[in-house]
């Protein structure tokens, strides 16, 4: 059993110094590498036993989209016009927030519009990054996990995150102003998903905490922006990340069931690690060094904003369901229970779970049946 210094390298889960201190080194990399310790494992079991799963892969299979042909790209996108249109929606550039005696004082609407672009960029290039993540890992699932329904589902996903790396790159290209390196509590995340040897933990990470919060966070900036392709690109890639953590959810579902106490702590730190990385990672300490503003400055300001709790918290509204599910809450003495606790998201543990609910969000397949309908 781990301390929580000894899992995310800190004492305290909102030492601020601590989480802005982890930054990117690497930022004119163009190749990262990481030791993947998994094995790969053929099955001759070719008997298709788990009828969840393969419910999943019919949906896979007829709901795939093309990123080229099946969104808008002509509709046109001022940037600096969608800022100030989510801005007018949301609530004003400056949250709230009382910027006296800072940098930000001084800053009119010029500053501020500059901020929502930056912010833009940052936010679909930590997604196109992210995406990148799950394309590996899944190609691992295929690789490393022993049912041939699994393996045929996760090589779906394998297209699927192809596409969704496709598509945030060619939104960031085409239609906003440039890109981010990857952000360094995100990167540290990937790495020790990746590296992992136990095919499960590759779920757990991937499927479950980094696709999970994706599916909130897409759901999320999907309600706030005013962009219409932006819109439709969401609503589509949603519709395959719900499915991508109901994989999860219906796999590990049985195999957790077989672990010892010991091992289920062991998943439970990993879960506890990998949501304090994704937390921090929000911060967008890169954009106020970009702006020129010292993030140990700005990032308390940005905490400070009313809806700032509220935001967080939903960030994790389909993790914790999932993590019930799972009996990854209350296992250990109610271990990961108490630490989402700390974290402010137990309320969601009554939330429906994705496993139950990825049909409901299948979009693509919504609008081919409302296509066909009118034709």
């Amino acid at each position: 059993m781990s301390s929580t210094e000894e899992i995310i390298g800190r004492s305290d889960i909102d030492d601020l110094e601590a989480i802005l201190s982890i930054t990117n080194k690497d930022v004119d990399a163009v190749a990262h590498e990481v030791e993947d310790n998994a094995h790969a494992i053929f099955t001759w079991d070719y008997e298709r036993s788990r009828p969840a799963l393969g419910k999943l892969y019919e949906k896979a299979k007829s709901s795939q989209w093309n990123a080229q042909t099946d969104l808008p790209w002509e509709t046109p996108v001022d940037q600096e016009a969608v800022v100030l249109a989510n801005v007018m929606a949301n609530g004003g550039f400056d949250g709230g927030v009382d910027v006296s005696g800072t940098p930000l004082e001084k800053w009119g609407d010029k500053e501020w519009i500059e901020f929502g672009v930056q912010s833009q960029n940052w936010t679909l290039s930590q997604f196109m990054h992210g995406e990148q993540g799950a394309l590996l890992c899944t190609a691992k699932i295929v690789e490393s996990v022993p049912w041939v329904d699994a393996k045929y589902y996760a090589s779906t996903q394998v297209m699927d995150e192809a596409r969704h790396m496709e598509v945030f790159a060619k939104y960031l290209d085409e239609k906003l102003s440039g890109h981010y390196p990857i952000n360094a509590h995100l990167r540290l995340l990937l790495d020790d998903i990746i590296s992992d040897s136990r095919w499960d933990m590759t779920y757990l990470g991937m499927q479950i905490m980094v696709e999970g919060l994706a599916l909130a966070a897409f759901g999320f900036i999907h309600q706030m922006t005013t962009e219409p392709l932006l819109k439709k690109l969401l609503r589509y890639v949603m519709a395959d990340e719900a499915r991508h953590v109901a994989f999860g959810v219906l796999s590990l579902k049985e195999y957790y069931g077989e672990l010892s106490a010991t091992e289920l702590r062991e998943r439970q730190e990993f879960a506890f690690e990998a949501a304090v990385r994704m937390r921090d990672r929000f911060l967008q300490q890169e954009v106020w060094d970009r702006m020129g503003i010292d993030p140990k400055i700005a990032v308390p300001l940005v905490l400070q904003a009313p809806e700032r709790p509220v935001f967080q918290a939903m960030l994790f509204s389909k993790i914790v369901p999932n993590c019930k599910k799972l009996g990854l809450l209350d296992a250990a003495d109610g271990w990961l229970r108490h630490r989402f606790e700390d974290l402010g998201v137990i309320q969601f543990e009554d939330w429906t779970d994705t496993g139950e609910e990825y049909e409901s969000l299948d979009e693509v397949a919504k609008d081919r049946a409302a296509a066909a309908a009118s034709a």
